[in-house]
C-alpha cells in the first residue's frame, strides 16, 4: 500500500535589534515531501553494492537578509540560529568492516539504509553487538563507512559540518571538580563564535541550563567515581547541554539512558523530543527502552548481526511483524518483543507456518527454546522477510514545497570559537578551578607537612652555626639536602603520570569538536599547575629549613627554594612525557618508578666514582644537578669557616660553577615538554571501534 509522509515545521522567527537599522526578522520554513512508492525497486538492503565512502549534506533552508552590514554581535547570533537549519538524512547500504589480521575481516555493518528529518528522533535499536554505536559513529561523520552513501540534502560534507552536529557519548566525561554552571559556562565560552561578546556567551549558558531543568544543582559540582555531585540524569542532561550550546542541526546520542531509572530516562527521552520538535534531527542508540520510551521515537531501525531488520515508524514495527506471523502470545513490551526477535529468541513468540514447519510436524507455536528453530534460522527468516519488503519500495527522495532560494555557505557566517590567547585564558582558568581540589586536598597537605616535621625532627639543630667547625654535621646534612632532591624529584613525578591517561577521554571528546587547539591546551596544563605544584614546596622548606640549621642568609634560602622549583618544573616534565607516551596508568607507573630510581642512584650522594660506561647517566638525572645545586649553595665558603671548605666531604662532591647545573635544568624542563607535546599531537583522539 502506498504512503505519503508530509512533514512541515512551523514558520520560526529570529528577532535580532540593531541600533542603526531597526528590528530584522529572518523568517525559515522548510517543508519536506516524503514520496513512497511500492511498484519500484531498490536492491536487498544486506547485498549493498561497493561504493567509494564519502558524505554529502545540503542546507536549502531558506534565509532572507536585508543588505545592510551586520554588527559582528549580530554575526555571532546568526552563526547560532542558523545552526537550527536542520537538514534531512538520508544513508542507502552502509557498509563497515574491520580487518582482525591480514586476512581475516570483520563485516560490522551490512547494506543498511534509513532516513530522518527536522522534527524526528530516529532510534536505532537491536541487541548488543548489533552495530548500533558504529551506525551512529557513521551517521555523524565521526567515522568513514567502507562503502554506501550517506546525504544531507545532496551536498558534500565539509568540516565546517562538524560545527552543526552534536555527539552525545555513551559515556558521561565531565571535569569532576567543577559546578553545572561552570562546565556549560566554560564550554559556552570556548565554543561559541568569538564575535559574541563574554556576556552573551554566559547568557547563552544560562539560557541552557534552564532549559534543561539544571536550575536547582547549578552550583553543585558535577562529580565522578570518587566525588559526590549530581544525580546520573542531571549528569546526563549537563552531557546534552554541553552540545546543544550551538543549536546543533542533528544530534546524536549513544545509549543517554543506560544506568538510569525508569523515570530519570523517561525525562531524558521527553526532553529529547522537546529539542526534535524545536525543529532538530535527533539520533539516537537505544538498548532496552521501556514502552513510554518506546512510543516516544518517530521511526525506528532494529539491527542484529549488522544487519536491518526493520526500519520504518516505531509506532507501525508490531505491525509490520505481525504482518509476517510474529507476534507475541503474552503481553510484553514492544521493545522487549523487538530485541527478543533481533536475538533469535522466539520463546512464548509466534512465528510464522513457514518457520513452523521446518522444525515441527504440528505446525503450533514453540513454546520452549530447545524445540524451536535457532537464532541464524530466525535471523535469515527476518531478514529475507524485511528484504523482500525493501524491494518493492522505492528510495526515499525529498523534495523541496517552496521554492529554492540562494545556498547560504555555511563557512560565511562566525565559525570560528575563541581565539588562541582567550583559548589559554579560559583553559587557565579551568585548570586552576579543577585541580585545585586535588592539589590542595586535607591529606595531600597533612602528608607534606608531616614529611616536613619529621625531617625535622631527625636532623634537628636548630644552630645554624654549630656546623661551621663539625664535619660529621655537614655529611649529616648532605644527607638531608639529597633526600629534599630525591622527594621533590619523586612526587610530581607520580603526580604528572595520571594527567593525561585520565585526561584523555576529556581530550578526545573537545578536540573532536575543535573546542581549542592543542599548543592552548597544553600551555594551559602546565602553567596552572605552576601556582598550585609550588605553594607546598614553600609550606615544606619552611619548616625544614629552620629546624635543620641549614645556611641562614636570605639569598641561601631563596637559592636553595629556587632550585628546588627548577626540580619539579623538570620533574612534572618527566611525568607528563612518561604518562603522554604509554597512555596506560600501569605501564606509565612501571617505567617512571625505575626512571625515578635511576636518578636516585645516580645522583651523586650513594657513589661518587662512577664506571665510565655509565658516567652518561648522571647528567640526565635531575637528582645530580639539583644536589651539585644545594651543595653550592649552602656551602660556598663565603660565609662558613675553613673547616667546612676544607673538609674531604665537601672537595670530593667538587662545587662545579652553578651556572652548568641550571643551564642543565632548564634544558631539561624545555626538552621533556615539547617531547611530550610531539607525542600528544601523534596521539590518535577519536576511535574508530565500535
Amino acid at each position: 500500500m502506498g504512503e505519503r509522509a508530509v512533514l512541515e515545521l512551523s514558520e520560526t522567527f529570529v528577532k535580532i535589534n540593531d541600533d542603526d537599522h531597526g528590528t530584522k526578522l529572518m523568517k525559515m520554513r522548510r517543508s519536506f515531501d516524503l514520496n513512497i512508492n511500492e511498484s519500484s525497486k531498490i536492491k536487498p538492503l544486506c547485498k549493498a553494492r561497493s561504493l567509494s565512502s564519502h558524505f554529502v549534506v545540503n542546507f536549502d533552508d531558506q534565509t532572507s537578509f536585508t543588505n545592510n552590514p551586520r554588527s559582528n554581535e549580530e554575526t555571532g547570533l546568526l552563526s547560532i540560529y542558523e545552526s537550527s537549519l536542520s537538514p534531512s538524512q538520508h544513508f542507502e547500504e552502509v557498509n563497515y568492516k574491520v580487518r582482525l589480521n591480514s586476512k581475516v575481516e570483520k563485516h560490522i555493518l551490512q547494506g543498511v539504509s534509513g532516513s530522518v528529518f527536522p522534527g524526528e528522533i530516529l532510534a536505532l535499536m537491536g541487541p548488543s553487538g548489533g552495530g548500533k554505536t558504529t551506525l551512529l559513529n557513521l551517521l555523524s561523520g565521526r567515522v568513514k563507512c567502507n562503502g554506501g552513501i550517506i546525504t544531507y540534502n545532496d551536498q558534500l560534507y565539509t568540516k565546517s559540518l562538524k560545527g552543526r552536529i552534536g555527539f552525545v557519548l555513551q559515556d558521561d566525561t565531565v571535569f569532576p571538580h567543577l559546578t553545572v554552571k561552570e562546565t556549560l559556562t566554560y564550554s559556552a565560552l570556548l565554543r561559541l563564535p568569538n564575535s559574541l561578546s563574554k556576556q552573551q556567551k554566559n547568557e547563552r549558558a544560562m539560557n541552557v541550563l534552564s532549559q534543561l531543568g539544571l536550575e536547582r544543582c547549578q552550583n553543585t559540582m558535577v562529580g565522578g567515581k570518587f566525588v559526590r555531585g549530581v544525580s546520573g540524569g542531571e549528569k546526563k542532561r549537563v552531557c546534552i547541554g554541553n552540545e546543544i550550546l550551538l543549536n546543533p542541526s542533528l544530534l546524536f546520542l549513544d545509549e543517554p539512558t543506560s544506568g538510569l531509572d525508569s523515570t530519570t530516562a523517561l525525562r531524558i527521552i521527553q526532553m529529547l523530543q522537546d529539542i526534535a520538535q524545536g525543529g532538530k534531527t535527533v539520533v539516537t542508540t537505544i538498548h532496552q527502552p521501556s514502552s513510554r520510551l518506546f512510543s516516544k521515537f518517530d521511526k525506528l531501525i532494529l539491527l542484529s548481526n549488522g544487519c536491518s531488520l526493520y526500519f520504518g515508524k516505531a509506532s507501525e514495527a508490531m505491525v509490520y511483524f505481525s504482518s509476517i506471523g510474529c507476534w507475541p502470545l503474552i503481553a510484553m513490551n514492544p521493545a522487549e518483543f523487538l530485541i527478543d526477535l533481533a536475538s533469535g529468541n522466539v520463546k512464548e513468540k509466534s512465528i510464522p507456518s513457514e518457520l513452523q514447519g521446518k522444525f515441527l510436524s504440528g505446525g503450533g507455536p514453540f513454546e520452549t527454546k530447545d524445540t524451536g528453530p535457532s537464532p541464524s534460522e530466525v535471523h535469515k527468516y527476518l531478514l529475507g522477510a524485511y528484504e523482500s519488503r525493501a524491494s518493492t519500495m522505492e528510495s526515499i527522495k525529498v523534495e523541496m514545497l517552496d521554492h529554492k532560494l540562494k545556498r547560504q555557505k555555511m563557512s560565511d557566517v562566525g565559525e570560528c570559537g575563541a581565539s588562541w590567547s582567550a583559548q589559554l585564558c579560559i583553559l587557565f582558568r579551568r585548570g586552576i578551578k579543577e585541580r585545585r581540589h586535588e592539589y590542595l586536598s586535607s591529606l595531600r597537605v597533612i602528608q607534606v607537612i608531616s614529611t616536613a616535621v619529621i625531617a625535622g625532627l631527625i636532623w634537628w639543630n636548630p644552630d645554624a652555626s654549630s656546623v661551621n667547625n663539625n664535619m660529621n654535621m655537614v655529611e649529616d646534612q648532605a644527607g638531608l639536602l639529597f633526600f629534599i632532591c630525591v622527594y621533590w624529584g619523586f612526587f610530581p613525578v607520580f603526580t604528572a603520570i595520571f594527567t593525561f591517561p585520565l585526561e584523555r577521554a576529556m581530550l578526545a571528546k573537545e578536540r573532536s569538536v575543535d573546542m581549542y587547539k592543542l599548543s592552548a591546551y597544553f600551555i594551559a596544563r602546565n602553567t596552572s599547575d605552576l601556582p598550585l605544584d609550588l605553594f607546598l614546596p614553600l609550606i615544606f622548606l619552611v619548616i625544614v629549613y629552620f629546624m635543620v640549621g641549614l645556611n641562614p642568609t636570605f639569598s641561601a634560602f631563596s637559592l636553595t627554594l629556587l632550585s628546588i622549583f627548577l626540580t619539579i618544573i623538570a620533574a612534572q616534565g618527566v611525568g607528563l612525557s612518561i604518562g603522554a607516551a604509554f597512555m596506560d596508568v600501569k605501564k606509565a607507573t612501571t617505567v617512571a618508578s625505575v626512571t625515578v630510581m635511576t636518578f636516585m642512584l645516580s645522583g651523586g650522594f650513594f657513589i661518587n666514582k662512577v664506571p665510565p660506561f655509565m658516567h652518561w647517566i648522571r647528567y640526565v638525572s635531575l637528582n645530580y644537578h639539583t644536589y651539585k645545586l644545594l651543595l653550592r649553595i649552602q656551602y660556598s665558603c663565603n660565609g662558613h669557616g675553613s673547616v667546612i671548605c676544607n673538609s674531604p666531604f665537601v672537595k670530593a662532591q667538587g662545587r662545579d660553577h652553578a651556572g652548568i647545573e641550571v643551564g642543565a635544568m632548564l634544558v631539561m624542563i624545555i626538552g621533556y615538554r615539547l617531547l611530550t607535546y610531539i607525542l600528544l599531537r601523534r596521539m590518535k583522539l577519536i576511535s574508530t571501534q565500535s
